[in-house]
This record gives C-alpha cells, sequence and structure tokens, in this order.
C-alpha cells in the first residue's frame, strides 16, 4: 500500500516532480509535485491522449488555448482535457505545495 503525500519534498527547486503511479496500454495515472513551477512563455501542451487533472492539493491556474483566461484551480478542482487541446499551466504558488493526480487516457 502507498500514500498519495508520501514522499513530498519541500521544495521541487526548479522542476516539478512527476511520480508514475500506473501504467497500461492506454492509461497512464502519475502525481505532479509544482512549488512555483509555470509552462515557458509562449509553450502549450499538445498531448496526443486525453489527460484527467484533479488537484489534490494547493492550487494553480491552467490555461486551455481556446478561452480568453486561465482557470483558478483549487484543492478538489478537476478537468478533463481531451486530446489535443492545447494548454498551459499559467501559475503554481511558491510558497506552497501543489499536488497534481493527472490520469492520461486513450
Amino acid at each position: 500500500m502507498y500514500n498519495i503525500f508520501s514522499h513530498i519534498p519541500a521544495s521541487t527547486v526548479t522542476d516539478e516532480q512527476f511520480s508514475e503511479l500506473l501504467s497500461k496500454p492506454g492509461l497512464k495515472i502519475e502525481r505532479i509535485v509544482s512549488t512555483g513551477q509555470s509552462s515557458p512563455p509562449d509553450f502549450w501542451y499538445d498531448q496526443a491522449v486525453g489527460e484527467w487533472v484533479l488537484l489534490i492539493q494547493g492550487e494553480a491556474k491552467l490555461r486551455l488555448a481556446d478561452e480568453p483566461a486561465a482557470r483558478h484551480l483549487k484543492t478538489g478542482d478537476f478537468l478533463n482535457i481531451p486530446a489535443h487541446q492545447k494548454h498551459r499551466v499559467d501559475w503554481t504558488p511558491a510558497d506552497q505545495i501543489t499536488i497534481w493526480l493527472a490520469i492520461h487516457h486513450a
């Protein structure tokens, strides 16, 4: 048995921490830990698979390319991002730990 809150770093310094929790054909579940990271300027994720994300702890601003403003996600908020929906992380707070659960699906 494992715990989603185990082995959380106090700071991820410059990079987010990605931990793969489960991987099967057509499915990958990972925990992402952010402490102030955001996507580089003018960078957009464009993934070949869908991604369902749940903010387990903290907050973040997630922008979808076809929306005028970023969505301000808080603990408990979740969102399904379809395959090839361009998106980016505009902000995570540097003074707190943000934990995402990301489920990548075919």
